[in-house]
């Protein structure tokens, strides 16, 4: 939770150029999740509603951004969309 606060503050410090940065690493991480899912031999069902889940956090993101909502909303979303991402990635690789 300490790790959290600390980046959640500096966050907030600089929200402008992190935000910049932040869409372009979080968009690169879903698009390597997205290639990931589709290369896999899964049930299609369950291919498509991954990707559906990749593809709305990273938009949830840069939606975030664009409407400048709360420094703390627009932060959780971008943990959650990379989080959600890098989870992908190494689930299919295993």
């Amino acid at each position: 939770m300490k790790l959290y606060k600390q980046l959640l503050n500096e966050f907030e410090r600089e929200q402008t150029g992190y935000s910049t940065i932040a869409i372009i690493g979080q968009s690169c991480i879903g698009s390597v999740a997205a290639m990931v899912l589709l290369m896999n031999h899964m049930p299609t069902v369950i291919k498509l509603t991954l990707l559906f889940l990749v593809t709305i956090f990273c938009m949830a993101y840069n939606a975030a951004v664009l409407a400048q909502l709360s420094t703390k909303t627009t932060f959780n979303l971008l943990v959650l969309s990379i989080l959600f991402s890098i989870l992908t990635i190494i689930g299919n690789l295993i």
